[in-house]
């Protein structure tokens, strides 16, 4: 869920709609996730996507950016376009897939963008229309979500039709509003920081899902949070400071001469708090790489986060990839 900053519009015409729209299609075929539904309204985006190659954060990143510095040359207009991050919430396959795909489909009749169902076929900002076969999307998951409906596409798609039809009446839905779909502050980077415990879990807020598939989360990502051995970690060290130092557009020396220049000051706070916080290595060792002193890397600890942010990265961007160090 995309919004624009304090509840602005985020399309103003057409042109914006569909440069988003190609944008979206580029991102889908770069990053490989599986769009299964979405629509646009005046001031909000709903996607509902199955994460590919690349981590969603990746995708939003390239989306986002890109969209938001279009926009504004467009409308010759500066500032930031989106209220913060955008916000994620991980579901649980069955049985919410197809009550989100109607959900997300039937906003535009909710928002009184459009009057009535039949209206949104030929309503081109969803992904409706390319499921009822009005509007051609090849980057869409139209045959997975049809799948559900028949083997055979025209009756699935009447089946489809039917479908969200029934659920025009229904209105906004609490329980895929609130409780278990409250709008979440972290997404899914922020589940690994959750340490409450079988209650909490059961009723989390970034997940969307049974008590039971919500408590498997909670144990997977636990299991994948713990810190490597030292030296697997001290072995990942060197790939996670070249990652750092690319994403700041530095080298992996200038990230460890002591600068004082505020990219690198930036990119070695993030390195220093990723490999204290996440490698779980002793800071007098990441010290050391760094070519800083020790209290550099415990004010890194409490910058790294919120450095983060500022660039729309998430810490998996950087980190290797699990299988690069733990055997």
């Amino acid at each position: 869920m995309v919004r624009g900053i304090e509840g602005r519009p985020i399309f103003d015409n057409d042109r914006d709609r569909q440069d988003w729209v190609e944008r979206l299609a580029a991102v889908r075929s770069m990053t490989g996730f599986a769009l299964l539904a979405w629509a646009l309204l005046p001031n909000h985006v709903h996607l509902l996507a199955r994460t590919g190659r690349q981590p969603l954060a990746t995708a939003m990143r390239c989306l986002l950016t890109g969209y938001a510095v279009n926009f504004n040359r467009r409308h010759r207009r500066v500032g930031h376009l989106f209220q913060n991050r955008y916000k994620s919430i991980l579901v649980e396959e069955e049985p919410y897939l197809l009550e989100l795909v109607r959900y997300i489909h039937l906003n535009p009749l909710r928002a009184g963008v459009v009057k009535r169902v039949v209206e949104l076929e030929a309503y081109p900002w969803s992904g409706h229309s390319a499921l009822v076969g009005q509007i051609p999307r090849p980057w869409q998951a139209v045959d997975e979500v049809l799948a559900q409906f028949g083997p055979r596409k025209r009756q699935a798609r009447q089946r489809y039709r039917e479908y969200v039809a029934a659920g025009a009446p229904q209105g906004r839905r609490p329980e895929l509003q609130g409780g278990g779909l409250r709008r979440s502050a972290g997404g899914w980077e922020a589940v690994a920081q959750l340490r409450r415990g079988r209650e909490y879990g059961m009723a989390d807020e970034r997940i969307l899902g049974s008590g039971a598939f919500v408590e498997e989360v909670h144990r997977i990502v636990t299991a994948q949070d713990q810190p490597p051995p030292r030296a697997l970690a001290l072995a990942a060290l060197p790939e996670l400071l070249k990652r750092c130092a690319a994403a700041w557009g530095l080298t992996v020396d200038e990230l460890g001469v002591g600068s004082r220049r505020r990219v690198v000051a930036q990119a070695r706070a993030v390195a220093g708090g990723l490999a204290v916080r996440r490698l779980g290595l002793p800071i007098t060792d990441v010290a050391r790489a760094l070519g800083v002193s020790s209290v550099a890397i415990h004010q890194a600890l409490g910058r790294c986060e919120g450095i983060l942010r500022s660039r729309g990265l998430s810490p998996a961007d950087l980190l290797p990839a699990p299988g690069k160090y733990l055997k």
